[in-house]
């Protein structure tokens, strides 16, 4: 195929429209290991490959756009983040990053609990055989189908959100004659540096029982008067995407408050602080994500500090990355399909998928890299907008990169960081069919989630 350079408009700006980079990079073939999983490197003829494989080969295999997921990276985050917090504390993975039974088996083996925040995703934790007491259930509208299937079961905890909720599980516990083990979540008004709709501390928004005005100290009143409910802990979670750890020390101190408070109203210490998630990865090179050891000190750190100050115990401190476990392992293969110039502005490249597999653009105005993979190139880099094939406007993949001049219609392209919440959060817009998850670890392929079919579609439509 004809690999000719394209009039691709400026080469690089001072200030691009609505883009982050100045300049571009020194070489368009390097990929930074910050973004990319760990076993994710160029061949001697500049394929990428990815635990031996080569990306061309999983193209023919699996076709594009598929998501590979490094599976020998994904477990060693696990023990990574198992080994930072000890036995002393409980690390769940949020399984709303992305779940599927092969994951779920991954967190078992590898030492991890699990929170899930609907029906489908605990009879998935379930089915693939994750014990149920390493179970947490989250939600802010937990039906009672949804309550009484994890009641039965067994799992952990509950995570409460409502004074409603607290009836419910209360109710739902009674009749199946048990006694459940519950949180609280508290939110304490913080608000993350993060996007509007991912910052969940903030007193303005859907999540937990609110911290001012003494709503949350009316919860757990209300809470330990159930003998059908065990109350253990305090939940708290400030947002998402957080390299920053000033939130999580303004959270501790005021959860820690509130368990002073408790103590001091009714003699009881809970055991148990959950400090959530959201720690952020590295999608593009500016960001700077923290080690899972350091995350681990920091928090100990604060917890110790706050509790000494208030004469507290220690409680059993739980966190629950998600995205910081899964979001680097993987990173979605896509094949290109126009190139399109525009004189003065930028190339746009269009690729077999979109917004359909990767909604975080268009919803949070996300960044991400892109490389070419299926070859290294020596051409210019021209200033690029990677976007989908939906019939969306801000169906856009990668707001603003450089890819080489003579990008063509067959060559593949990879956008790294792709694990969390693309396929979790996948449509079917104007039909498209989802695409596999297929992981890789030590020189094989298997698929972990197939590519759905136009038979899929057609099944569920019963008109």
């Amino acid at each position: 195929m004809s690999r000719s350079a394209h009039p691709a408009g400026p080469r690089h700006a001072d200030v691009l429209p609505e883009g982050h980079y100045t300049a571009p990079p020194a070489d368009l073939n390097h990929l930074d290991p910050k973004v990319w999983a760990r076993t994710v490197q160029r061949d001697d003829d500049g394929v990428l490959t990815v635990g031996g494989l080569r990306v061309t080969r999983l193209a023919e295999e699996f076709g594009t756009p598929a998501y590979i997921l490094d599976e020998t990276d994904f477990r060693a985050r696990c023990r990574a983040w198992a080994d930072a917090f000890g036995k002393d504390a409980d690390v769940f993975y949020a399984g709303k990053a992305f779940l599927s039974r092969a994951v779920v088996r991954w967190l078992h083996e590898e030492g991890l609990n699990l929170d899930v925040c609907s029906g489908g995703e605990l009879a998935t934790a379930l089915s693939a055989g994750m014990p149920a007491d390493r179970i947490a259930f989250h939600g802010n509208n937990k039906s009672e189908k949804e309550i009484r299937d994890a009641v039965a079961a067994g799992v952990g905890r509950i995570v409460l959100d409502s004074f409603q909720e607290i009836v419910r599980v209360a109710h739902i516990a009674r009749e199946l004659g048990t006694r459940q083990r519950v949180q609280i979540r508290v939110t304490v008004g913080v608000e993350a540096h993060t996007h509007e709709f991912i910052a969940t501390a903030h007193e303005d928004q859907k999540f937990g029982i609110a911290l001012a005005g003494g709503q949350a100290a009316e919860a757990v009143r209300r809470a330990l008067q159930l003998d059908s409910l065990e109350l253990v802990g305090i939940h708290s979670h400030i947002g998402s995407q957080i390299f920053d750890m000033a939130g999580f020390e303004v959270a501790a101190r005021r959860v820690v408050s509130l368990l002073a408070a408790i103590r001091d109203e009714h003699g009881v210490e809970l055991p148990e602080i959950d400090l959530g998630g959201g720690l952020g990865i590295a999608y593009t090179s500016d960001d700077d994500p923290r080690e899972p050891h350091e995350i681990a000190k920091a928090l100990n750190e604060i917890v110790t500090r706050e509790c000494e100050a208030a004469g507290l115990a220690t409680p059993r401190i739980s966190v629950e990355p998600g995205r910081a476990v899964v979001g680097p392992t993987a990173f979605t293969l896509y094949e290109v399909g126009t190139v399109k110039p525009l004189d003065g502005l930028r190339t746009y490249v269009s690729v077999d998928g979109g917004m359909s597999d990767n909604i975080r653009t268009a919803l949070y105005d996300a960044e991400y890299s892109v490389a070419l993979v299926s070859r290294t190139s020596d051409a210019e880099p021209m200033l690029s907008r990677v976007v989908g094939k939906h019939c969306e406007s801000g169906d856009i993949v990668v707001k603003d990169a450089f890819l080489p001049a003579d990008l063509a219609p067959g060559d593949l392209l990879a956008v790294p960081a792709t694990g969390a919440y693309c396929r979790s959060m996948a449509s079917n817009y104007n039909h498209a069919l989802r695409p596999p998850v297929v992981a890789v670890r030590d020189g094989e392929a298997r698929v972990i989630v197939r590519r759905e079919t136009e038979e899929d579609l057609l099944r569920l439509d019963v008109g």
